[in-house]
């Protein structure tokens, strides 16, 4: 860790940013149950505001930036608004839902060091009723063209109560695409802040009381039948990890705590929408506007 790095850890000020996430477009493909922009969004990143955050990635030693969104790949000009954030000097990892990924393979294989695929679902049937659009087959294929091209592909999947059943499918999917790595989190349930929304966000997203007896065998059956691939890091988190992700729909039901939580994206990374707001994470509101050198 640099030293401006470690100063970061020892106030309010941030010396350096390692991370910076950039929202190329708030527009997205998909009509996700968990997630509004697909209702709400319409800005795209111009190209002054990518300047103008290159120059102050600049100044603060940033050394990755993930493109995000929205939809990163609607961006018309997405290719020419990651050179520029890239300026030559920084590392781009590439956050998207994959629709455009085999169109843009090429680009994205060229451009982004990493590139991480959302993908909730092993069926196409699940996939619908998560994502709203019947694009489960154009998400694999678009995996299968990064990766024949020799990109390094991380699969994303956000565990709710659609899907919790499908995890030894989503590893199993995973494998079969030869991605490098597949993560796991929980749906979000508690705030309004992230992805747009703004109405109640918990939409039966959240696992029942009934459903955690169920998700606590499919874990456990998950740990027994893929332990090589925990101990691979192929699936990222570890078994103590995703018992957390139980631990957290069971609080949600006031059976349990919710796990212990130790955050410090405000301390290395930060969040700029498309249309100039500054946040400190996606959970997190933050300054509105377009003003400059705000970090």
């Amino acid at each position: 860790m640099s030293l401006p790095a470690i100063l970061n850890l020892l106030g309010d000020r941030l010396y350096s940013l390692p991370l910076g996430i950039v929202y190329l477009t708030d527009k997205c493909n998909s009509k996700c149950v968990t997630c509004d922009y697909w209702r709400y969004g319409q800005t795209f990143l111009s190209e002054d505001r990518a300047r103008a955050l290159a120059a102050e990635f600049d100044r603060l030693d940033t050394r990755r930036v993930l493109l995000s969104g929205g939809e990163p790949l609607l961006h018309p000009q997405w290719a020419e608004r990651a050179r520029t954030l890239a300026g030559g000097r920084r590392i781009l990892w590439l956050l998207t839902a994959g629709l455009a990924l085999e169109k843009y393979a090429d680009q994205a294989v060229e451009l982004c060091d990493t590139i991480t695929v959302s993908l909730d679902a092993a069926t196409p049937e699940t996939y619908l009723a998560i994502r709203g659009v019947d694009a489960f087959e154009a998400v694999c294929a678009g995996v299968r063209a990064a990766v024949r091209r020799g990109a390094k592909v991380s699969l994303r999947c956000t565990v709710q109560r659609r899907n919790f059943r499908e995890l030894p499918q989503l590893i199993s999917l995973a494998r079969d695409l030869d991605v490098h790595e597949i993560s796991f989190l929980a749906v979000d349930v508690l705030t309004h802040v992230a992805f747009a929304r703004r109405e109640d966000v918990s939409r039966g997203l959240a696992l029942s009381a009934d459903d955690l007896p169920i998700f606590e065998q499919t874990l456990e059956r998950t740990f027994v039948d893929f332990a090589d691939e925990f101990y691979s890091h192929f699936i990222a988190e570890s078994p103590a990890k995703l018992r957390g992700l139980y631990q957290y729909f069971a609080a949600l039901n006031g059976l349990a705590d919710f796990p212990p939580v130790r955050c410090n994206a405000q301390q290395f990374s930060a969040v700029f929408g498309a249309e100039g707001g500054i946040q400190p994470c996606y959970f997190i509101s933050g300054q509105e506007g377009r003003g400059q050198g705000a970090v």
